[in-house]
């Protein structure tokens, strides 16, 4: 474009203006009073006496820019302080915008032609950039002290325009200028508070003066919302905080740790409760929760000593009395103490201790599990509400989350709801419901089998039906006696020992009719048959009276024998019954040595031994018209202790492969650390053993050693 022709458009950009200002009265009085650049710039334009170049217009743009701001600007600014200096900066501001922009409209032929061909700072930078330097840079001062005065009188009650502290930080943070406001404002706060807190700490008591902080704290945190950005209000807040605990722990703390105490040893909820009301969670008093915590920590600990170490208590005794320590510490964490984090890992701690230390040689979580069997029974339902009974449980099972070995645990559990579904002692809905409440703890990697353990016994009552109608159908192969069987799905239910035994010829005929029946319901199955987990009514016909007994088939097969004889000899009971030394000592104990002596033995000892002999006790009685005879004898601990190890293994070789298949290489070192982490919520796995499972990993050829680096691991697809 040449040179006439920017004149050209200079001209039309006049004649623009001008029928713009003749069309509106108004804007002539309002923008030319205000702004005198629109006619110094227009008397520009029409000076054709001489040639006005772009270069010289373009210049010119500039100086009569920093005329109006040194002539109107800065006298207007000069003349105000405090809150009237950020008004009139504010209302400034926004005039020179519109006036550079309304030039920019009526010039942007200039920008668009020689500006951009000349490679110069557009017009409208250059009116906004001249307002920066000038206005900006000059009054930074002043407007940092204003506005730090302007708080101070709001700390006061004073009101004030806290929209216009914002616009005005809003226009410095904009332009990137640095008034440091915030250091500025840290300091004078810092200040303040320091002042103030010397003044109430003279007049008011602890409660008083925590109330008076938290009034300041709340004050601070509503005001500077308006106006500050979230890191400031975070800074000066904390300021705030720091200057009202600095003097609090000189006067206060010493006797408040002290009387924080006393409500503890003296189980105050009340008064712990009032102590700590006034305050919410983001209040002063968060920073006392570590020293009222570690105090609160060792003051449980204590308890939890004592409890460990009370050797006159049994199991159910132990639980019940962990149970009510933690519903208390709850009820404190959750009622006087906010649920601050600080006095839950206070708890966490003292319980992850108490729930994983040996008492009296057993392990807590031994003592839970049975525990929570006890409670279960059907004849706990003779005591407590089906209410009552989920209540405590509730409360039992969030013992869970401290104990280690959570796979330990259920394991025993499995164990014990086996029993109680195959002997009839359970309520198949409250057990249900119970695995929910475990779900909740711990999470849904147990229960899936456990639930279908339950629903294995409800489908068995529907099967022994069909079973009943088959019989009916075919009286003609009715057996002697009558009898159920409980079909179970093999891989669901623990490892029951199974031993070659032969039963009498009664219980043989019911085994035989019910193989008929299942081969002809399901072809394709095949049934093994587990006697040591049923149970038999056996009546038993003494001196005194008749009895009903109540016994597993091994104990039932036993008895029968002495239907033929009254006297049999260890070794004689051992070959008829075809079972092994260790399954028949156990056995003939249950019968002859334990609560309920069914049998004679002589010698009259304590221990069995093959030179043993035994008698049907004929004169043997109880109170009772039905008992029921504790089965033989087993080591429980052992075998759930080498099931669950057994089980540990699978699940460490799936976390490893699970790891690895996503990180392809990997650090042994890292490889363990994150294997323990996947696996900590379920039990607390052996370093050892994690090693031992990588290397059985690399024989099988999932893992391998990389060449150069013997300690990375490589997946192998």
């Amino acid at each position: 474009m040449s040179f006439d022709q920017d004149l050209e458009f200079i001209e039309m950009g006049v004649k623009k203006l001008k029928r713009q200002l003749e069309g509106d009265p108004e804007a002539i009085v309002t923008m030319v009073d205000k702004m005198s650049l629109y006619t110094k710039v227009y008397n520009l334009c029409t000076q054709r006496g001489s040639p006005v170049s772009p270069r010289e217009l373009y210049d010119k743009y500039k100086e009569l820019i920093i005329e109006y701001i040194m002539s109107t600007v800065l006298p207007s600014l000069q003349e105000k302080c405090d809150e009237e200096i950020l008004i009139q900066l504010v209302e400034m501001w926004g005039i020179h915008k519109k006036m550079v922009h309304k030039l920019f409209l009526y010039f942007q032929y200039l920008d668009h032609g020689y500006v951009s061909r000349n490679s110069l700072p557009p017009l409208h930078e250059v009116g906004l950039t001249c307002f920066h330097d000038l206005v900006f840079k000059e009054f930074k001062d002043k407007v940092r002290d204003a506005i730090i005065s302007m708080i101070a009188q709001q700390r006061e009650g004073k009101p004030f325009d806290g929209d216009s502290i914002k616009s005005v930080l809003d226009i410095f943070v904009q332009h990137g200028i640095e008034i440091g406001f915030e250091e500025a404002m840290l300091k004078e706060a810092a200040i303040y508070y320091s002042n103030k807190a010397s003044s109430l700490v003279r007049k008011f008591s602890y409660r008083e003066y925590m109330l008076k902080a938290n009034e300041c704290l709340q004050r601070e945190k509503t005001g500077v919302s308006c106006y500050l950005n979230a890191s400031t209000e975070a800074a000066l807040l904390e300021v705030v905080r720091n200057e009202f605990l600095s003097l609090f722990a000189g006067h206060y703390l010493e006797r408040e740790k002290s009387r924080f105490l006393t409500l503890l040893a003296h189980e105050n909820a009340e008064e712990l409760s009032r102590m700590f009301r006034p305050f919410s969670k983001d209040a002063i008093w968060s920073h006392m929760a570590e020293p009222l915590s570690n105090i609160f920590k060792n003051h449980v600990h204590m308890e939890a000593i004592a409890l460990a170490r009370d050797t006159a208590m049994n199991g159910q005794e132990f639980i019940q009395k962990a149970i009510k320590l933690h519903e208390k510490c709850l009820k404190y964490i959750n009622e006087c103490f906010q649920e601050h984090d600080r006095f839950r890992q206070a708890l966490a701690y003292v319980f992850h201790w108490l729930c994983n230390t040996a008492v009296g040689g057993r392990q807590p979580l031994e003592l839970l599990a049975s525990f929570c069997d006890d409670l279960l029974k059907k004849d706990c339902g003779k005591r407590l509400s089906d209410k009552a009974i989920e209540e405590t449980f509730e409360k039992a099972v969030k013992l869970l989350p401290y104990v280690y070995a959570k796979d330990h645990f259920l394991k025993l559990y499995r164990e014990n709801l086996a029993r109680r579904l195959l002997s009839e002692s359970a309520n198949d809905d409250r057990e249900r419901k119970i695995l929910v409440k475990i779900k909740q703890q711990i999470g849904n990697w147990f229960q899936h089998p456990m639930k279908r353990m339950v629903d294995d016994i409800t489908s068995t009552r529907e099967n022994q039906l069909s079973f009943r109608d088959y019989i009916d159908r075919n009286s003609s192969i009715r057996p002697g006696i009558d009898f159920a069987v409980t079909v179970l799905s093999q891989g669901l239910w623990p490892d029951f020992k199974l031993a070659d035994l032969d039963l009498p010829p009664e219980m043989e005929k019911c085994k035989e009719v019910f193989g008929e029946y299942y081969q002809w319901k399901n072809k394709d199955r095949k049934l093994t048959w587990i006697p040591s987990a049923g149970t038999c009514n056996v009546v038993g016909r003494f001196e005194p009276k008749t009895m009903e007994l109540i016994m597993t088939p091994v104990q039932a097969a036993a008895l029968l024998l002495f239907n033929s004889t009254n006297r049999l000899s260890y070794s004689e009971i051992m070959t008829q019954l075809n079972m092994t030394e260790d399954n028949v000592v156990g056995l003939l104990y249950s019968l002859s040595c334990a609560k309920h002596k069914i049998l004679i033995k002589e010698p009259a000892m304590k221990t069995i031994s093959p030179t043993d002999y035994f008698e049907f006790n004929s004169k043997f009685t109880d109170k009772m018209a039905s008992i029921k005879i504790p089965p033989p004898p087993v080591a429980k601990s052992k075998k759930a202790t080498e099931g669950v190890n057994k089980d540990c293994r699978w699940t460490i070789d799936a976390s490893i492969v699970r790891i690895m298949k996503s990180q392809k290489v990997m650090a042994q070192k890292e490889l363990v650390k994150e294997c323990v982490k996947e696996l900590g919520h379920m039990f607390k796995p052996e370093l050892k053993m994690i090693k031992k499972r990588i290397e059985g990993l690399m024989a099988r050829y999932f893992l391998e050693r990389d060449s150069q680096d013997p300690e990375l691991l490589r997946y192998l697809p």
